[in-house]
């Protein structure tokens, strides 16, 4: 990984709430002339703006509350959104998707062209991939999202605990686009199909789970997984490990992500973007690092990917 620049806004707004920085990237996506980070643990996105390199801040709706930054310290870790994933849509709407790890947790953030955010109620649609075991297994966790060709394809993490007999899975599984597109907008509940569980293999011990995902020029698509030792899907635990993965119909492959040193990296990857090709056949990504401590800005950097298919 190359040219990591921590992700400041400048300065907090303590009257909406705001810290002055990116506490938990946990999803990027390429929007227009941004590139929006979504954060985990504060209900706003950080717009990126390419041409300034100014970061600024979108504030969402707060939580339960009255707040918008979240976290163990505060004791309102349960009240978040706690928001994984995003896409952008065809009609340009950023959409961005509550992890389901809890009902509070059943929210999409949606944004128009013009930043107006709308939140949408999604129980019923998290119900479908609760009810999909072989989607969700023990534990929901929605980690990523994309549109590729006519679905919205969504990545599980498998991180979660044992529970009654099931185990955590990593998977994917694909929603119809235009039926998600009149979900939004009120339209009956789509239904998840082509669901596919994938090992990602472990480290130490500990499994790699699905962290994000992006949709390549050519209709692929990269992913990024993380090796937590985390007990659940609401608990934080040690990065052991991470892994870039790319789908390439019913391939998959996976190769470990290393520092400049050339040493396995430590740090929890959450954003993936694709950005361009390079002149000597490489791919260049735009990736997000959270840091897993609220005083340390998340991390903004360039993922290099050589000798892919």
């Amino acid at each position: 990984m190359l040219e990591a620049r921590p992700l400041l806004f400048g300065a907090g707004d303590g009257a909406r709430d705001l810290p002055g920085h990116v506490r938990a990237g946990s999803a990027l996506r390429l929007w227009g002339q941004r590139l929006v980070v979504v954060q985990d643990d504060v209900h706003a996105l950080a717009l990126l703006d390419e041409v300034s390199g100014v970061v600024t801040a979108l504030a969402l709706p707060p939580g339960a509350d009255g707040r918008r930054t979240f976290g163990d310290a505060i004791g309102n870790k349960g009240l978040k959104m706690d928001l994984e994933a995003c896409l952008v849509l065809p009609d340009g709407r950023l959409v961005a998707f509550g992890s389901g790890s809890t009902p509070r947790r059943e929210q999409l953030v949606v944004v128009d062209r013009d930043l107006g955010v709308r939140v949408v109620a999604g129980s019923d649609l998290y119900a479908g991939l609760r009810a999909r075991a072989d989607f969700s297994g023990s534990e929901l966790n929605l980690e990523g999202a994309v549109v590729s060709g006519r679905s919205v394809l969504l990545f599980q993490r498998g991180n979660g605990a044992r529970v009654a007999g099931l185990e955590p899975v990593n998977a994917t599984g694909e929603l119809e686009l235009g039926a998600f597109l009149a979900w939004l907008d009120g339209g009956p509940t789509p239904h998840l199909v082509n669901v596919r569980q994938v090992d990602l293999g472990a480290v130490a011990g500990v499994r790699f789970g699905f962290t994000d995902a992006t949709a390549l020029p050519d209709g692929r698509v990269a992913f990024l997984a993380g090796a937590e030792d985390s007990p659940d899907t609401f608990r934080d635990g040690e990065v052991v490990g991470c892994r870039f993965g790319l789908i390439d119909g019913e391939a998959i492959h996976v190769a470990d992500i290393t520092d400049v040193q050339g040493l396995p990296t430590r740090l929890k990857l959450e954003g993936l973007e694709w950005r361009a090709r390079r002149d000597d056949g490489s791919w260049e990504f735009a990736v997000v690092a959270d840091m897993d401590r609220p005083d340390l800005p998340a991390v903004l950097a360039t993922l290099r990917v050589t000798g892919h298919a």
